[in-house]
């Protein structure tokens, strides 16, 4: 039968708009059951040693402290419910190394922890911590580093689609299909904070 949505708009790097993000969203629904963390900035392509101080600070504030800050909001709101669910996305970048995206698989690792921890802290109430760690997936984030402007594969295209058993990029579709399974776990996987990661034909979990 579908569902009901309701736009928000929020700069994830601000607290306070961080804030009015949930408590609109508790006000709208009367409450809040589960929490998805998937906005994030990567504004650098280049080695760790090239990276400005601006563009690392930004990776990190705006995909660890937003993550943090969003995630202790509203644990008192989905404590209220008898608990939930909360799922950070991470990426494959937080488990493996890079070249050039070394700073957002920093910050992807840093989700991963901050999942982890949580889980511990948040099961006393009833909340499963879950971090799901995609593969590629195109997006407008890193389009133009994957295909041409005429949608050939750029070089790093082509040697990632070649080490990808489907030979594919992921689909919104498929993403989605992963954070579904997380809110039906059970209540006694909360403190089992497993690792979802997402790469077509090498789908894995972490434990």
């Amino acid at each position: 039968n579908g569902g009901e949505a309701a736009p928000i708009a929020c700069h994830i790097s601000h607290h306070d708009q961080l804030q009015g993000l949930v408590d609109k969203t508790v006000e709208r629904f009367e409450g809040l059951d589960i929490l998805v963390c998937n906005a994030a900035v990567n504004p650098f392509f280049g080695k760790l040693q090239d990276i400005p101080d601006s563009a690392f600070d930004k990776i990190m504030e705006t995909n660890i402290k937003s993550n943090h800050w969003l995630c202790r909001m509203s644990r008192p709101h989905i404590a209220a419910r008898g608990g939930g669910s909360i799922m950070i996305i991470s990426s494959i970048g937080g488990l493996r190394a890079s070249v050039n995206l070394g700073a957002y698989g920093i910050s992807k690792a840093a989700d991963l922890a901050i999942a982890r921890n949580l889980a511990f802290e948040y099961g006393p109430d009833k909340i499963r911590v879950n971090a799901i760690a995609p593969g590629f997936f195109l997006a407008e984030q890193n389009r133009a580093l994957l295909t041409n402007p005429d949608g050939s594969l750029t070089a790093r295209g082509e040697t990632i689609i070649k080490n990808t058993p489907f030979a594919r990029f992921g689909s919104s579709e498929e993403l989605v299909s992963v954070p579904c399974l997380c809110k039906q776990l059970a209540q006694e996987m909360c403190l089992a904070w497993p690792t979802f990661g997402c790469r077509l034909g090498a789908a894995h979990t972490r434990q």
